[in-house]
Parts: structure tokens; sequence; C-alpha cells
């Protein structure tokens, strides 16, 4: 039945449906495969135009002239943030990975490099910064 409905139908659904299911309903159809492969691109685009927003916000609080007491609280949030965000983009590209759904080689060496760090402990996109300066002096 599934595999019966029309495309905008199946779109709407598509979009709805969590990440953490998002690929299994690729399994119904080449229709589905498309659309679901459509919408984790999208969603992996949108988690890392997010992270870029929310490290945005943080760049006040490097330069030194805030509340220390409220920077903490801010910082802690932040971190907690964007380490979600990423948790959520580097599950994504490991499902687009993993279902071939990866069509440019750039975008695989991405993904593979990303999800490489991730497992090492590293930070994959580079968003660990220091906030205390005197750490960074030699």
């Amino acid at each position: 039945m599934l595999d019966r409905l029309p495309v905008e139908i199946v779109e709407r659904i598509v979009a709805k449906i969590p990440d953490t299911d998002l690929i299994a309903a690729s399994k119904v159809d080449s229709v589905w495969w498309q659309e679901v492969r459509q919408e984790a691109y999208k969603r992996w685009k949108n988690y890392a135009t997010t992270i870029g927003h929310v490290q945005a916000l943080g760049k006040p609080f490097e330069k030194g002239n805030i509340d220390w007491i409220s920077f903490e609280d801010v910082n802690d949030f932040y971190k907690r943030w964007i380490d979600r965000l990423t948790e959520d983009q580097l599950y994504i590209m490991e499902k687009i990975l993993r279902n071939g759904m990866v069509v440019d080689l750039q975008e695989r060496e991405t993904i593979e490099y990303a999800l490489s760090e991730q497992r090492w402990g590293g930070d994959p996109w580079g968003l660990n910064w220091e906030w205390n300066e005197w750490t960074q002096q030699e």
C-alpha cells in the first residue's frame, strides 16, 4: 500500500519521520528511497547551518568582556547544544553513507573524515574552542 502513494504524500510523510527512523523508510521502494535521500541531505545541511548559527552566537563570549559567572552557564549550555546538534548531524551522515545515498566523492570523504574524528573522540568541526586565553600561551 505504501508503494502506491503519490509522491507528494510520500514527501509529506518522510518530512515527519524522526532521524532515527528515516532510513528505514527508504526500504519501501525506489520512490521512498529517493525521497528519504533528499530529506536526509536536507537535514544534514540544516544541521550544518544551525551549528554555524549557534557557533556564531558563541563568538561574543570569546572576547573576554563578560561576566564570568553567567559565561560559564552560557558556555555549558552552548557546548551541550553544539554537541547534540553535532551528534544528530553525524548520525544522519553515517546513515546516508552506510545506505549508499552519497553520490559525490568529496561528500563521501567529508563524511568519512567526520565519522573517523568522532570515533577517536575528536572534534570533527573544530568547535571546541578555548575560552580562557591564558591556556593558549606558551
